[in-house]
């Protein structure tokens, strides 16, 4: 990149798994262009790298359609306060990561506006209806693929798009030396460690943190030796995490910071489905995916979803490798069968081998860099 002008890319992440990928694309885009501006909707990690954050995504995480419903107004609100700083500062494009119910929306905003449009972290076309892939390819300009499958899918569908390789291939690294990292999860000589990760959304730790609480009792009873640490996603409040556990009453360690450390010396994860499950496998760390949403979500979704399997590990496999479970099978005792299962050591070798596939199966390192050198490319072209 050899940019004369200063760059102005508009983001748009909407939730912790989104303000990730946001923070790293943001890092690599000033290495590239030290003068570039990144401004839009983010967390701590788009803050941190350097880039302005407009709207914290503490405000806007929601998940879920008949949830989406409920938070309408305030969506709209959002989207009409982007179109205004749109107008004032003219970005050269807005790179839309997940979060696709408000993005697309944004999207068909910035283009009404002659502003190029990069949909990285792309609607999940490929787990829904094809026709999905369609309409995004109408409201981006370029889709930044970061699954080979995806990239077919959108391809097929008449997108210009473009395969990266997998973000979390660069962006999941340990930090720490081992000594440290076992130090900073609690970790004890012969004691298995199981990880709670209850998701990022205050939803999802409503919905999800006192079943897997009740799971983590029924485990000690059948082996007192387990312990269990929950790292605190930026977007939740500590103390309503602690509030979970001493109603629960029992004995759960909250890390903060570090994430990858601490997934790299646990044992196995109980993990809400999404982004942190594939974070996991990248760290060699099995997880027993669960999810719950409203019910008539949940209705909704069984109806329009084409996949066999909504973990992201399983996906990428291509077959089940992690167990998986939803709505009314996530239920304490059978969330503490699976977890017991995975540390039986026959299970865990076997989840360690297939996890070093699905790492395989995610490109070479450098997809961060080469979506910040598309965003360059693309916002150059603009200006």
């Amino acid at each position: 990149w050899k940019g004369t002008v200063m760059a102005k890319i508009m983001i748009s992440a909407g939730e912790a798994s989104g303000d990730v990928h946001a923070a790293a694309l943001t890092r690599e885009i000033l290495k590239l262009d030290p003068t570039a501006q990144v401004y839009g909707m983010g967390g701590d990690g788009l803050r941190a790298a350097g880039g302005e954050v407009l709207f914290d995504i503490k405000d806007h995480g929601v998940m879920g359609l008949v949830e989406i419903i409920r938070k309408l107004p305030a969506l709209f609100r959002l989207r009409s306060d982007f179109a205004e700083v749109m107008d004032k500062r003219r970005p050269d494009c807005l790179v839309t990561i997940d979060y696709p119910g408000f993005n697309m929306r944004l999207a068909k905003v910035a283009r009404a506006k002659g502003i190029p449009v990069i949909s990285f972290i792309a609607p999940s076309a490929w787990a829904w209806r094809k026709g999905r892939a369609k309409n995004v390819a109408k409201l981006v300009n370029k889709v930044a693929a970061i699954f080979p499958f995806e990239y077919e899918v959108y391809k097929e569908a008449g997108a210009d798009v473009e395969f990266m390789g997998h973000p979390l291939v660069d962006i999941v690294q340990p930090t720490l030396p081992v000594a440290e990292a076992v130090a900073k999860a609690g970790k004890h000589e012969g004691r298995p460690l199981v990880l709670l990760l209850p998701g990022s959304r205050l939803q999802e730790i409503q919905r999800l943190l006192p079943s897997m609480l009740e799971a983590a009792k029924i485990m000690v009873k059948a082996n007192p030796a387990l312990e269990f640490v929950m790292p605190r996603a930026g977007t939740i409040p500590r103390v309503m995490l602690e509030e979970e556990i001493n109603r629960a009453g029992i004995h759960v360690s909250i890390t903060e910071g570090n994430n990858y450390d601490v997934m790299g010396v646990a044992d196995v994860a109980l993990a809400a489905s999404g982004t942190v499950t594939l974070e996991a496998a990248l760290c060699r760390l099995p997880s027993v995916i669960v999810y719950k949403t409203a019910p008539l979500t949940a209705f909704i979704v069984r109806r329009l979803l084409n996949i066999a399997d909504i973990g992201l590990p399983n996906i990428v496999a291509g077959r089940h490798i992690l167990p998986e479970l939803l709505q009314e099978d996530a239920t304490p005792a059978k969330m503490a069968a699976e977890v017991l299962h995975l540390l039986e050591p026959a299970a865990h070798a076997q989840a360690l081998a297939d996890l070093d596939d699905v790492k395989k199966r995610l490109g070479e390192p450098g997809a961060v860099r080469r979506v910040a050198e598309l965003t360059l490319r693309v916002a150059g072209e603009k200006a």
